[in-house]
């Protein structure tokens, strides 16, 4: 595909511009807090719908990610050191939005021996401390496929768990060169096998190269892991030194997608060209009949 092709978006990519009250409110309050947000580190198209409908992904244990990633635009390097008041700040801030569903993520930070496995677990605690009626969602790492520091995790009861398997398991060693296909998918099973009732969730993008049936495998991977809710989306080349965008997806074909993973028993997938994994989050767990009605934002 050329650069000038890359270059010209197909017209469903149209999104809203950033501003209004509530974009303006919550973007001085992350600068207010000193936190970081994945809808700006990776640069997310959705950035300006979310923020403007009062949502945001809270990016913890820094913004430098110690992998680099080939479709990823957050910045990767050495990260200096851990904020230990930062669980104390994203609960704070989830409190003062009044979020009755926060999604929480984090760069890969392999530097540390728990990966911040213990970041995480004190921020869900933190935030079921300030906000007890708020669910609490998680996109965690793999933290190098280490069991005890994903224990810690699951440990804190999360309401719902997400690891995103990102791409197909050809292109994985050239998508995620410090990552493993197979450790992903076993993540998600592990979870399961600890906690059944844990609501595990993931996503794939599309356009880096992957075939229709490396799709349809990985879908079904991921699925046989156990994993409740899916999330499939279209690739976008944050700059130059990315992988290329190797095609544009039809809004049709996401739909045809949709319908095959809740064929394969998916309990909720949402896929088209704009969606990412906290897009459009309290529409990705139904709430069984009889629960208090849960307003779910990410």
């Amino acid at each position: 595909m050329s650069a000038e092709i890359q270059r010209r978006l197909p017209p469903w990519f149209k999104v809203r511009f950033p501003g209004g009250d509530n974009y303006v409110k919550l973007k001085r309050l992350v600068r207010q807090e000193k936190l970081h947000t994945i809808c700006e580190e990776a640069r997310c198209p959705n950035m300006g719908e979310c923020w403007e409908y009062g949502t945001a992904t809270f990016l913890i244990l820094g913004d430098v990610c110690t992998r680099a990633c080939a479709y990823c635009a957050v910045t990767s390097g050495r990260p200096h050191g851990l904020d230990l008041g930062e669980p104390e700040r994203v609960a704070g801030a989830v409190h003062t939005l009044g979020l009755r569903h926060a999604v929480v993520t984090s760069v890969n930070r392999d530097d540390l021996p728990d990966g911040g496995a213990a970041v995480f677990a004190s921020t869900i605690r933190r935030i079921r401390s300030r906000a007890p009626g708020c669910a609490v969602e998680v996109l965690i790492p793999d933290f190098a496929g280490s069991r005890e520091a994903l224990r810690t995790v699951v440990d804190a009861a999360p309401d719902v768990l997400n690891h995103n398997i990102e791409s197909v398991a050809r292109l994985f060693p050239r998508v995620r060169p410090k990552g493993s296909y197979q450790r992903s998918v076993e993540l998600l099973a592990q979870v399961k096998e600890w906690e059944p009732e844990m609501v595990t969730k993931s996503g794939i993008i599309l356009g880096m190269g992957e075939t229709k049936d490396e799709v349809l495998e990985t879908m079904f991977d991921v699925r046989e892991a156990g994993c409740d809710v899916l999330t499939i989306g279209q690739y976008l080349k944050p700059s130059p030194k990315h992988i290329a965008i190797d095609r544009f997806y039809h809004p049709d074909e996401f739909a045809e997608l949709k319908r095959q993973g809740l064929a394969m028993g998916f309990r909720h997938v949402e896929s088209g060209p704009l969606v990412r994994s906290s897009y459009h989050a309290h529409e990705h767990v139904a709430t069984p009949p009889g629960e208090r009605e849960r307003t779910l934002v990410g």
